[in-house]
Order: structure tokens, then sequence, then C-alpha cells
């Protein structure tokens, strides 16, 4: 039998992961999306490597999509957690069972969107 050990290699630098704060993140992101702004520079100066900066500007372009997406449906989130469907439209919480009539469940809705 052969036991194999994961172990460091020998001439592996030893270097703890470093924690980048979600503040020095998006400060970071904010300069890299100014009109000109060179992400390889960037991350040079600040000593990361590009790819990493380009991943950072990703997570938050996708952030942004995220919650555009979300706060241009009314705030109206559905879950079918138990059988029962609720729906949240401003303050306003719904919920239903999950076998209602789907035309009474459009009237309702339309009906508290007018109020």
């Amino acid at each position: 039998m052969i036991e194999a050990v994961a172990d460091r290699l020998e001439g592996a630098p030893r270097q703890l992961r470093r924690r980048w704060s979600e503040e020095f993140k998006a400060q970071v992101v904010t300069e890299v999306l100014e009109p000109g702004a060179s992400v390889s520079a960037i991350a040079r100066r600040i000593g990361i490597h590009p790819s990493q900066l380009f991943a950072w500007r990703r997570d938050a372009r996708a952030e942004r999509r995220y919650r555009s997406r979300h706060s241009s449906c009314e705030g109206v989130v559905a879950s079918a957690a138990g059988a029962v469907i609720e729906i949240a439209i401003g303050e306003v919480v719904m919920r239903a069972g999950i076998d209602v009539d789907e035309a009474h469940l459009q009237r309702v809705i339309r009906a508290v969107r007018s109020a």
C-alpha cells in the first residue's frame, strides 16, 4: 500500500492568504471603472495579480445587476416554502396556497399595486 501525504513543496514561499476588506475592494473597483483606468497598472500598484482585480470587477458588476433587477420588480419576493407562496410588494405581504387560481392571484396583485 502506498500512502501519499500532501506537504508543502520545498522552495515554495510561506505566505498566508491576504484578506481584503469589502470596503477596500469597492474602492479599488471604483477606481478601475473610471474611464481610461488600467486594470493591470492598478493591480501592480496595490500588489495583486490583475486576474484578481478583474474578478473583483466582475463580482461588483454582477452585484449591481442583481440589485437593479430586484429593485425594479417593486420588491416582489416569492418563496414556495411549506406549500405557501409569499409575495411582498412594497410593505404589503401576501400569502397564498400553492393551489390558488392564477387569474385570482393576478387580480389581487393588481389591486394591491393600484391601492
